[in-house]
């Protein structure tokens, strides 16, 4: 009976993550209305070139100057706010989900918010997804994301423009080239 009960449990399982944690539809956004075109999903095929552009400028820029992207994720643009909220939205921009995918809400399609999450995949592609989220201190990980992505805000609020001025002082000591050495020092 117990045995019953615990295949029920982890068959049902999927569903609940996929009902309950909506930012595992990043795994299998076409089942989430978002049409994927290659990397890129949409649920507004009419925005599509705006989302190619917005994410190959991205690509470029985050490997020019933060570091090389070893595989790109998949990246899906809410064009309307049905799909944002399907995705998870409430108040955030964008969020990443693992090395998998980035996710860019309705509000957010500029480009230091693609960057910005971009990079977050790059640390989790350099330290380790859960070991980045868990052990990394969040000054450093939202710090790096909002000092290298040229966010134009001269002013964040807080506890972000806390974040990024210290990433910014700890970067200017480390440097570029030991990054992420000191990173896993962290």
């Amino acid at each position: 009976m117990l045995k019953r009960i615990a295949l029920v449990l982890l068959l049902c399982l999927p569903f609940a993550a996929w009902a309950f944690v909506k930012q595992v539809r990043t795994l299998a956004p076409e089942l989430a209305g978002v049409h994927c075109y290659g990397r890129i999903c949409t649920d507004e095929a009419s925005r599509l070139p705006e989302a190619t552009r917005l994410f190959e400028e991205a690509v470029t820029y985050v490997q020019g100057n933060v570091a090389p992207i070893e595989e790109l994720p998949r990246a899906i643009f809410c064009a309307t706010p049905e799909c944002s909220r399907s995705f998870g939205f409430s108040s955030q921009i964008a969020y990443t989900f693992g090395t998998h995918g980035v996710v860019i809400s309705h509000g957010g399609w500029r480009p230091h918010f693609v960057r910005h999450e971009l990079i977050h995949h790059v640390q989790n592609e350099h330290l380790g997804s859960l070991r980045n989220w868990l052990l990394k201190p969040t000054w450093f990980r939202e710090g790096m994301a909002y000092s290298l992505s040229g966010d134009p805000r001269k002013r964040l609020p807080e506890p972000l423009q806390g974040y990024r001025a210290e990433f910014d002082l700890w970067y200017g000591r480390v440097g570029r080239a030991r990054l992420w050495a000191e990173a896993e020092r962290l």
